[in-house]
């Protein structure tokens, strides 16, 4: 037991996480603001060399430099927009998020969403349920197999839609920083050359200032009138309000959403169109994934003070 390390827990985690953080670490959980606040960073700030945390933070730079021994930055989640990240890659402090443990289950979902979006399931659903169907059938939908579907970061996530695609008989190609090595997947370097090639644009890359509104009319204007977008990344990633004008307009065929800017807010323009499918940020959000994302998020922690 590493009882005498102390562990800054900076957000809300799950219960059954903190019980076992606990087991390994002295925690202290840092209140949300306020003098209280100021106080426990005061009283412990020569002693906290970690912190846990979700994704979202915010640990930023102002609370970064008020821990001297501060060491490593853990993750309970794949995103770590709310990390400074340059702010801890001044002080050479490691940063570790999850985004292995919930790869899979975040690509089952992005999967999911698409063929729901090409097969017109959430609209068939409510068709039926409706008492509809008496009435006549619905136009015929389309097939996933010889879809081009462009995946917006080949990274654990990403590489996971594109073998869950592959074996539906999808073509798959990607953008991202530099080409994969590893990887046989088409290559574009220009994310609107790979719009104007897509049938279906699936975003999995980081969130954060570098990639704030990347998808944005542009690209969107690119993916065209016959194009579907899913977004299992993070909000910030797509220009909410250009993406709305897409979907009103017609300029896109529709979108499904497991994550928006603003959280848990859901555009209005959105919820009602019958070729929008929105979630309330579900992608890793089954028991087995969190209690394995707790795990991989202490092992982190511990193997970083083994060494």
């Amino acid at each position: 037991m590493d009882d005498e390390i102390v562990i800054l827990q900076a957000t809300s985690l799950p219960a059954p996480t903190v019980n076992t953080l606990r087991e390994h670490f002295s925690v202290l959980e840092l209140p949300s603001q306020g003098a209280e606040r100021d106080r426990l960073i005061e009283a412990n700030r020569d002693r906290i060399r970690g912190i846990a945390t979700l994704g979202a933070g915010p640990v930023d730079a102002a609370l970064i430099g008020r821990l001297p021994a501060l060491e490593i930055i853990a993750c309970f989640s794949a995103g770590m927009d709310g990390i400074d990240l340059e702010a801890a890659k001044a002080r050479n402090i490691a940063v570790t998020n999850t985004s292995p443990v919930l790869a899979d289950d975040v690509a089952d979902l992005a999967v999911v969403m698409l063929f729901s979006l090409l097969r017109g399931i959430s609209r068939a659903e409510r068709y039926a349920r409706a008492g509809l169907w008496p009435d006549g059938n619905l136009p015929l939908a389309r097939t996933v197999r010889g879809c081009r579907v462009g995946i917006i970061g080949l990274g654990h996530i990403g590489k996971a839609v594109a073998r869950r695609l592959e074996c539906s008989g999808a073509e798959i190609a990607y953008n991202g920083p530099r080409r994969k090595p590893d990887s046989a997947y088409t290559y574009f370097p220009s994310l609107i050359e790979l719009a104007n090639w897509s049938d279906a644009l699936i975003v999995c890359c980081p969130g954060g200032e570098e990639t704030r509104n990347l998808v944005g009319s542009a690209i969107l204007e690119a993916l065209g009138p016959e194009g579907w977008l899913v977004n299992v990344a993070r909000g910030s990633v797509v220009d909410e309000a250009a993406l709305v004008k897409a979907v009103v307009s017609g300029r896109i065929a529709g979108a499904a959403l497991d994550v928006f800017a603003k959280e848990p807010h859901v555009p209005a323009e959105l919820r009602d169109k019958e070729n929008v499918i929105v979630l309330p940020h579900i992608g890793s959000a089954t028991r087995e994934t969190r209690d394995a994302m707790g795990l991989s998020m202490i092992a982190s922690l511990r193997s970083h003070f083994r060494h």
